[in-house]
């Protein structure tokens, strides 16, 4: 019998589609009682008290850089190995992304070269367009794959150089951190910085199937987001039509980046079974670990001890020196043998874009412009069943062996 594992596969059950279909019929589908639900419940979730829904992560980012005033022309530390977002929303506002190298083990931003790269802009110019009269105001990590970076590093690099912190925790949810085993663990958005985002698409550790979700501890903050997130009205369309009054005033000129109660109801419920989702997905990752361990043409994730790891990546590395094959060879070959992969990611520094506009080389990030060609990530999701994930084993390891030097 044939096998053919997706990359993912969403995780939805009977009560998700019978809220969607309860929505459907209560005559309310835009933003109104289940949105409110829904932030609520994932605030007290994650350890927050202001949580904002809203229809992408990307929305949630770019609401958080708004909200903590970026103008045109500053800066803003951002990781290179990332998707798209987390820079692209740097230039919304018309302000520079300084791209920055990552760490070897984990692939999450190296705080080390963020460093070096802030006292090069010091002195010389960065990839032969950034000066020193730049202003630097932020910085944007990413929990790489949902494991999460050390936050008293980050916060302390932050607060070293007068820096806000926003956390692009698209991957991180549920994740965690502690400073040792005999710490507390400390929640992702649990005051981690002063905003983070998360993602709710289709793919993510729980899903909308569109959607994304921004916390933070500051109630200024959260209400210039919520503000903003539809258009800069005074109150959104179920406060006017529930009896708060038809009328509305401008303050700003805002976005349309409002959550549906559609999508609503699927999270509420999704958010109920996001730690057993988890559990899923953690011991798929233990059972990749004990099964692809001996493979001496990979490497596999790091793990930690004191990390609680969401899981929502499996990214293997090839030993290319140990193969025969490059890595874009190995994937189409896991396509044939019908396995579904991605690869997290092509740096941002490697696109025609940040290289055009900002004059950056793949000599500027030697750990990322070397990883990136390595990386393959393969399926890991909830429901994945026995003979899915033994079929992504035994092709693995059967390439490994078939064009191994």
């Amino acid at each position: 019998m044939r096998i053919q594992v997706p990359f993912f596969r969403a995780d939805l059950n009977a009560q998700e589609v019978e809220e969607v279909v309860a929505t459907l019929r209560s005559g309310w589908l835009t933003s109104g009682p289940k949105v409110r639900r829904f932030e609520q419940e994932f605030a007290a979730t994650v350890g927050a008290p202001y949580a904002v829904a809203v229809n992408s992560c990307t929305a949630a980012l770019h609401l958080a850089v708004e909200a903590l005033g970026l103008k045109p022309g500053q800066a803003v530390l951002v990781p290179t190995m990332t998707f798209a977002t987390t820079a692209e929303v740097v230039r919304y506002m018309g302000a520079i992304p300084v791209l920055v190298d990552c760490e070897p083990l984990t692939t999450n931003m190296d705080l080390d070269d963020a460093a070096r790269k802030l006292a090069q802009l010091k002195s010389e110019p960065l990839a032969s367009t950034l000066t020193e009269d730049i202003q630097l105001v932020g910085i944007i990590p990413v929990h790489v794959g949902g494991m999460m970076m050390n936050i008293d590093a980050v916060q302390s690099f932050s607060a070293a150089d007068g820096l806000w912190a926003i956390e692009d925790a698209a991957h991180a949810f549920p994740a965690a951190w502690r400073r040792s085993p005999d710490e507390p663990w400390q929640q992702c958005g649990e005051g981690t910085a002063a905003v983070t985002c998360f993602s709710f698409y289709a793919n993510k550790t729980i899903t909308t199937g569109e959607g994304g979700m921004a916390v933070t501890h500051d109630a200024e903050v959260a209400e210039r987001m919520r503000l903003m997130s539809l258009h800069g009205l005074s109150h959104d369309a179920w406060e006017r039509y529930s009896g708060g009054g038809w009328d509305y005033r401008i303050i700003a000129p805002g976005y349309k980046y409002n959550l549906t109660d559609i999508a609503a109801g699927i999270g509420i419920h999704q958010l109920a079974r996001a730690e057993q989702m988890r559990w899923q997905r953690e011991d798929i990752a233990r059972r990749y670990l004990e099964a692809l361990g001996d493979v001496e043409e990979l490497e596999l994730p790091a793990k930690d001890e004191n990390r609680i790891h969401s899981w929502h990546l499996f990214p293997i590395r090839l030993r290319l020196e140990r193969l025969l094959i490059n890595r874009n060879v190995f994937i189409e070959k896991l396509k044939q043998s019908d396995v579904g992969c991605s690869v997290h990611w092509r740096p941002l520094h490697l696109h025609p874009y940040y290289q055009e506009t900002f004059g950056w080389r793949p000599e500027d990030f030697p750990v990322a412009t070397a990883l990136w060609e390595r990386l393959v990530s393969l399926p890991i999701f909830p429901g994945m069943r026995d003979n899915e994930l033994a079929h992504v084993v035994h092709t693995v390891r059967r390439l490994c062996a078939q064009y191994a030097r």
